[in-house]
């Protein structure tokens, strides 16, 4: 089984190259208003390819878990724009619950080439959700060490998407409010 694991980054297209319309960050946790260390690895990864002129604007994506403060968009977006990237650069979406209402809840208003930025394990599942909604993506793994069983959660989510089973909806379901696209600086919405 570790042999089918190490050859996945070879049967899956995740190397960036190019100009953008958008960096897309995919959500991941936070913690309190700040990013976690998965989180902050993607928005710096991001950071990166924005400031190498990749993309002139950047998605970040992810919504609040139950009894959280923040969602992961704000924070992201919080954090990009400490470290000098101007606020009309960033698009932040907070309602998200999972990988395919990120792409699903951004999709109107990404037009363009996108460059997907989530961890190495990640990345072949969020090109194949991206590709189904009909996004023209690339991506950009954000390289580390990841644990066996996130990489085989990861490879068998891709192999139920490629038998033809659909995503599994969040919590709220695959719907785009109109809240769901905040400014930066702007507070959390109660539940």
């Amino acid at each position: 089984m570790r042999w089918l694991l190490a050859l996945l980054p070879l049967l899956s297209p995740t190397l960036a190259g190019g100009d953008y319309a958008w960096i897309v960050v995919l959500g991941a946790a936070q913690y309190g208003g700040r990013p976690s260390p998965a989180l902050e690895r993607r928005l710096l990864a991001a950071l990166s390819l924005y400031q190498e002129g990749l993309a002139p604007r950047i998605a970040v994506a992810g919504g609040r878990a139950p009894g959280d403060r923040y969602s992961e968009g704000e924070v992201g977006c919080r954090h990009l724009r400490d470290r000098g990237v101007p606020q009309e650069a960033l698009l932040c979406e907070t309602q998200s619950q999972n990988t395919y209402e990120n792409l699903l809840f951004l999709k109107p208003h990404l037009e363009g080439r996108i460059l997907l930025v989530t961890d190495a394990p990640h990345l072949p599942r969020a090109l194949f959700l991206a590709r189904l909604l009909g996004l023209e993506a690339e991506g950009h793994p954000v390289p580390g060490r990841y644990p066996l069983g996130y990489q085989l959660r990861e490879a068998l989510y891709r192999l139920w998407l490629s038998l033809g089973l659909r995503p599994l909806p969040g919590r709220q379901g695959p719907t785009f409010p109109p809240a769901a696209l905040r400014s930066p600086g702007s507070p959390a919405k109660g539940p």
